[in-house]
C-alpha cells in the first residue's frame, strides 16, 4: 500500500496520471483501411468513390447499408457512380463481388476510371476540381448589401477532411493496379451455363444464385465475423448491375402485372440480411424509369438504405434550355437511412445537379443564372403593373395606375 501511495505521488507529482481509458469494442472497425467512423450516429462509413456524394449522403455510404441507384434514361451517368464506387475498392485495398448479366465483370473492371492519389488532382484537373477565384476579382463583383453578410455557397459540396478520392474519366486504371484487387464475379449467362438447373425457393432464378453466391463469399471470406482470428480485416464492396432488367429474367419493366411480382423485394430483403451482420457494402442500379408498376418500385425503394434517382437532360426539353447549359442532369436524394437514431443526415440543400466535365464527374448545388434580357423585363413589368392594378382596389392608394411597386 505504501509503494502505491508513493507511486502515485510521484506519477502526481510528473503530471501524468495512471488511468488508462479503455477502448470500446467497437473502436476497432476504425482501423479498416478506405474507412472513418461516422460522428453523428457511430456507424462505419466508406467512400461512394464520388466526394461530393459522400457529402450529400451525411459523409458516406455506411458498412452493412444497401445503396440503391435509379439509373438515368440511356444509363450513362449511373454506370459512372457504379465504377467510382469499385474503383474506390480498388485503391483502397477492399474486396470486390461484381455481378451482371449485361457486360462482362472483366470488362468492367478494365474500365474503372484512373485514380488521382497524393492531392495531384488540383494540377490534373485544374480548375475541375477545385474552382477557385481570385480576390480582385471577388473585390469587382458587388452584390445588395443585404447578401454580403450571408455565409458563402461552396459550388460542390465537399467535407472538411479527406476522405475518398478522386478520379480521371478520361483514362483507365492502370492494369498492375486493377488486378492486385481481389475481387468475386457473377456473370449469368455462364452461371446458367454451368448450372442449368437449381431450386429457386420462390424466387427467381437468376436472383436465387446470385444470392447464393453472395452468401458462399461473404461466409467462406470471413466478412460475416466467423473468423476472429483473421488480423487484417477488409471492406466486401458488392455492386449489381442493371438489377430488374430483362436481362435477369424479370418482367418488371415489360409488364404492368408481372408473372413474380415479388421475386425481387424478395431478393432485396434477404440481401439487407445479410450484408447487416457483415462487413460489406452493396451498391445496385436499378432501371426504375423502365418500371411499369410504381408500386414495385416504392416496395424496392423502402427495401434499400439510401436511393439516389439520376435524371438526365438527354432528349429532354432542358437539353437545350439555356438556363441548365452548364449541367448534364438532375441528382435526387429520395432517401437517406436513419442509423442509430431517430432521424437523418439532411443535406443542406435541395436542388442537386451533376455535370460531366473533361475529367471529372461532380455533383454541384443547382445555381440557375439570372434572366437581364430587356423582353423579359418588360414582361415582368406589365404583370407587376396588372397585380398593382388588382391590389389598389383593396389596399386603397397602395398602388395607382400603371405604376409597379418599388422595393
Amino acid at each position: 500500500m505504501a509503494a502505491a501511495a508513493a507511486a502515485g505521488g510521484a506519477a502526481r507529482g510528473r503530471g501524468v496520471t495512471s488511468f488508462q481509458r479503455k477502448a470500446a469494442a467497437g473502436s476497432r472497425l476504425a482501423a479498416v483501411a478506405g474507412t472513418r467512423p461516422s460522428v453523428r450516429h457511430g456507424q462505419l462509413l466508406l467512400s461512394s468513390g464520388l466526394p461530393s456524394l459522400d457529402c450529400v449522403l451525411g459523409g458516406g455510404v455506411a458498412v452493412g447499408t444497401l445503396l440503391l441507384i435509379e439509373e438515368d434514361k440511356y444509363s450513362l451517368y449511373s454506370n459512372l457512380l457504379f465504377k467510382y464506387f469499385l474503383a474506390e475498392g480498388v485503391v483502397c485495398g477492399h474486396d470486390l463481388f461484381v455481378a451482371s448479366a449485361k457486360d462482362h465483370p472483366d470488362n468492367i473492371l478494365k474500365e474503372l476510371p484512373a485514380p488521382l492519389l497524393d492531392d495531384t488532382h488540383r494540377n490534373e484537373l485544374g480548375e475541375e476540381a477545385t474552382p477557385v477565384k481570385s480576390e480582385d476579382f471577388q473585390d469587382s463583383m458587388k452584390i445588395a448589401w443585404r447578401y454580403q453578410n450571408l455565409p458563402k455557397m461552396e459550388a460542390s459540396p465537399t467535407t472538411s477532411t479527406k476522405f475518398g478520392h478522386y478520379y480521371d474519366v478520361s483514362k483507365t486504371m492502370s492494369p498492375e493496379l486493377s488486378q492486385s484487387a481481389k475481387w468475386h464475379s457473377f456473370y449469368l449467362p455462364e452461371e446458367l451455363a454451368s448450372q442449368p438447373k437449381m431450386k429457386t425457393c420462390n424466387m427467381n432464378s437468376a436472383y436465387a444464385r446470385l444470392l447464393h453466391s453472395i452468401q458462399r463469399i461473404i461466409y467462406q471470406e470471413g466478412f460475416d465475423g466467423s473468423d476472429p482470428q483473421k488480423k487484417q480485416k477488409t471492406i466486401l464492396r458488392i455492386g449489381i448491375q442493371s438489377l430488374g432488367s430483362m436481362l435477369w429474367g424479370d418482367d418488371i419493366c415489360s409488364n404492368d402485372t408481372p408473372e413474380d411480382i415479388h421475386s425481387l423485394t424478395k431478393f432485396l430483403y434477404v440481401l439487407r440480411g445479410l450484408l447487416r451482420k457483415s462487413l460489406s457494402a452493396c451498391i445496385i442500379t436499378v432501371p426504375a424509369h423502365l418500371v411499369q408498376n410504381k408500386a414495385i418500385m416504392e416496395r424496392v425503394t423502402n427495401l434499400s438504405d439510401t436511393v439516389v434517382g439520376l435524371e438526365s437532360f438527354i432528349g429532354s426539353e432542358r437539353e437545350t434550355n439555356p438556363l441548365y447549359k452548364d449541367y448534364h442532369g438532375l441528382v435526387h436524394v429520395h432517401q437517406i437511412p436513419r442509423l442509430n437514431s431517430l432521424i437523418c443526415d439532411v443535406s443542406d440543400t435541395k436542388d442537386l445537379a451533376f455535370r460531366l466535365k473533361r475529367k471529372l464527374f461532380t455533383i454541384e448545388r443547382l445555381h440557375l443564372p439570372p434572366d437581364l434580357s430587356d423582353t423579359v423585363s418588360r414582361a415582368s413589368k406589365q404583370d407587376l403593373a396588372e397585380s398593382a392594378k388588382l391590389l389598389s382596389s383593396g389596399c386603397g392608394a397602395m398602388a395607382i395606375g400603371k405604376k409597379h411597386l418599388d422595393f
